[in-house]
């Protein structure tokens, strides 16, 4: 008999939960599409619950046992109740997951879902040597996750780490958040197309309006890197002020939370060492933050679309510590 646990990563678009074992396999998994934005709460909850039996029959099945359940949230919880506070992605606003669940009589742990994305990738993933890690996921926003000494940095009730909404340029870019010149308005997904768009409209005779088939409308994550790569100027210009603002931001959690490693995700970090080589030139290159501390790794996250299942489930495995 093995113990298992359950993580299971909450997103938009889908419900993504599996099985996995102490050593950060996955044993089994599977996927509902999310519907709770056209059918309520009600329905998300029901859903949940349905994968949560189907995975625990597996493990009945296999002669293994369940001890606990972990949730990535994409908004705020409250780790201590077991609550969805607000997650506008889902449509969802103080629902009590926990409460809900309770006739599993299984413990159930919740966090945001960068901050799970973190802990899986630093127990089992890119930073799997290392004690002291932050992750941020570059998307539409920039998610943060803070492990400090194996532990994860939550905050109180677990609404800290929120990494994208440090302002690094006052009275700047409005923010989703509502307020103005945050880390995410200038170094998210959103920012980089931002960026693309408004330097195709300088330069017409930009590569990029040709990757784009003359249609601005058609910009994406891949558009300014692909064309800075073949040499174009304007895309190249698009990557420098995308790199200095996410490198700003890199260095001011290197100076706040000296990690042994920075870990970039998402989308925008598939491009590896074209991406990472240059953030480490811009932070080697500035002295206080980078230069004379200690070194900190600068590393694609590896996880990938398992980051969120395995760190949920690695939640529970710290509970089944306690």
């Amino acid at each position: 008999m093995e113990k298992l646990y359950i993580g299971v990563d909450v997103g938009g678009m889908s419900i993504k939960a599996a099985l996995v074992n102490k050593q950060g396999e996955i044993i089994y998994k599977s996927t509902k599409k999310t519907n709770s934005l056209e059918g309520g709460p009600g329905v998300l909850l029901k859903d949940i619950k349905e994968l949560m039996i189907e995975h625990i029959e597996y493990a009945k099945k296999s002669g293994d046992v369940v001890k606990g359940i972990g949730f990535g949230i994409p908004g705020v919880v409250n780790n201590a109740k077991g609550t969805i506070d607000y997650a506008c992605n889902l449509g969802v606003e103080n629902v009590n997951l926990r409460d809900y669940l309770s006739e599993l009589n299984l413990p159930i742990y919740l966090s945001n879902d960068a901050n799970v994305a973190c802990l899986g990738e630093e127990r089992f993933g890119a930073a799997k040597e290392y004690d002291n890690v932050v992750l941020l996921t570059l998307g539409t926003g920039i998610g943060g996750g803070v492990v400090i000494d194996d532990k994860l940095f939550e905050g109180v009730e677990g609404k800290g780490a929120e990494l994208g909404h440090t302002v690094i340029v006052v009275d700047g870019e409005p923010c989703a958040c509502g307020r103005r010149g945050c880390f995410e308005a200038y170094a998210s997904a959103s920012a980089l197309l931002r960026y693309t768009r408004q330097e195709m409209k300088r330069n017409h005779d930009s590569m990029m309006w040709d990757y784009c088939k003359g249609d601005i409308d058609n910009v994406d994550g891949l558009t300014s890197f692909e064309c800075a790569k073949k040499g174009d100027v304007s895309a190249n210009l698009v990557i420098d002020t995308y790199v200095k603002y996410l490198s700003e931001g890199v260095l001011n959690f290197c100076n706040i939370f000296r990690p042994q490693v920075i870990l970039l995700g998402g989308g925008i970090s598939n491009q590896d060492k074209y991406l990472i080589e240059k953030v480490k030139k811009y932070c080697a290159d500035r002295n206080y933050g980078y230069k004379n501390t200690p070194v900190v790794e600068i590393r694609v996250a590896s996880l990938k679309n398992d980051a969120g299942v395995i760190g949920a489930a690695c939640l529970a495995m710290d509970g089944d510590k306690r």
